[in-house]
């Protein structure tokens, strides 16, 4: 069922050809938003989404562009506005995963990747984002995805580890840089969830079942669920929300103490 709680919005989704960021383009246009579909190397899956956006009645603009790269984050809010006029949401979706080596055999290369994909990504997305609102007179909703692992260290993951922490407290900061405007800033933290991040487990159902093990839910969430959350955190319902993480993950930060 939908609400229509976005109706006349208009969604920028970093990452938005696959997994949470493609699902949540959908939900995002099932309530009434248009949606600037961002990819870097899925073109095939960038016009999925755009394809199932139009299926359900909104417009859709494509643009490839590597959020790492201040000039293209640039061009990508300026073909935003010149197809939609402005925009009211940003959800900062688009990451890399972790490299899985341990600080000691962590490249400087490897190092900046993910720092310069995850933080300094969403850093010039918001920017941009804040000024665009600025001169609009205010009001809008950023969400910033990052993980259980803006909490939760992981052996051989510092470098995802450390640029989720980072963006939690971009989010924080935000979140009281932007009250007096009106935009509310939040993030959406999920445990683990079925998308090409998983692919391995997806692909292996013996592998999914062992991994889901430390879940109390016993199951990975679907791309889907996470985006009806997002949905929340957009729209009118969540205008009294800000600087908060919210947890989606099936009890898994719950369960870490179990069995010391």
């Amino acid at each position: 069922m939908t609400t229509g709680r976005l109706d006349g919005k208009v969604a920028l989704i970093t990452g938005s050809d696959s997994g949470i960021g493609q699902a949540t383009a959908v939900e995002f246009a099932r309530e009434g938003a248009d949606i600037v579909v961002n990819y870097l190397n899925d073109a095939d899956g960038a016009q999925k989404t755009r394809a199932e956006v139009e299926g359900l009645g909104r417009r859709a603009v494509v643009v490839q562009a590597d959020i790492s790269d201040e000039d293209q984050v640039s061009s990508m809010f300026d073909k935003a506005v010149q197809a939609f006029g402005n925009l009211d949401i940003l959800m900062n979706n688009a990451g890399v995963d972790a490299s899985g080596k341990e600080v000691a055999e962590l490249s400087t290369e490897t190092w900046d990747k993910a720092i310069r994909t995850n933080v300094y990504g969403p850093f010039f997305c918001c920017r941009r984002f804040v000024q665009l609102r600025k001169a609009a007179g205010g009001e809008g909703k950023i969400i910033n995805v990052t993980s259980v692992h803006e909490d939760i260290p992981n052996a051989g993951g510092a470098d995802y580890d450390c640029s989720k922490g980072a963006v939690r407290m971009l989010t924080r900061t935000l979140a009281l840089e932007l009250a007096p405007l009106k935009i509310n800033v939040n993030s959406l933290a999920p445990g683990m969830v079925l998308t090409p991040f998983n692919q391995p487990a997806i692909d292996d159902p013996e592998l999914l079942e062992e991994q889901v093990q430390s879940i109390p839910w016993k199951r990975a969430a679907q791309p889907s669920e996470i985006a009806r959350l997002a949905v929340f955190l957009a729209s009118s319902d969540a205008d009294y929300v800000t600087g908060a993480t919210y947890v989606m993950d099936g009890g898994l930060m719950r369960n870490l103490g179990q069995g010391a």
